[in-house]
């Protein structure tokens, strides 16, 4: 007797986005909460922003190679700038009785890049650096 094969389940190649956004507003939401918290800007938070759309490409069945690369890389710097974004508005908008989100849509980019350069600094940036490498690294 032969055994009998199953054929393979398709792919489902439309859940990758949906995986990358519900995982990417989770994790900008966790880094904001963090640095509220620790009155820091918590720029270790990219390692695991890093690893979280690494993460969520790979459950989404997102095919390895440059693609998927350039793709985490890209989202680890926008959930970097998102999450450095909505720390800096909430603490501007904070005194003056706005929500985050208020004082986010307030906010210009001029204004919102005085505040990140001199919140940011060199460590920061070696935290970014590490998190791209770490990126680059799992998603491969």
């Amino acid at each position: 007797m032969s055994p009998v094969s199953t054929p393979a389940s398709p792919t489902r190649h439309w859940l990758w986005p949906i995986l990358l956004l519900l995982g990417s507003i989770t994790l900008t939401i966790a880094w904001l909460l963090v640095a509220l918290s620790t009155g820091t800007q918590a720029g270790w938070m990219a390692i695991f922003a890093a690893l979280e759309a690494a993460w969520m490409l790979r459950l989404g069945t997102f095919r390895p190679g440059v693609a998927r690369i350039t793709l985490t890389i890209f989202t680890t710097l926008l959930i970097t700038l998102v999450a450095n974004w909505g720390i800096a508005a909430a603490y501007v908008g904070g005194p003056m009785g706005l929500t985050p989100w208020e004082s986010a849509l307030r906010m210009g980019p001029h204004f919102a890049w005085t505040l990140l350069s001199l919140a940011n600094g060199l460590g920061e940036l070696i935290w970014l650096g590490i998190a791209l490498l770490v990126g680059w690294r799992s998603a491969r």
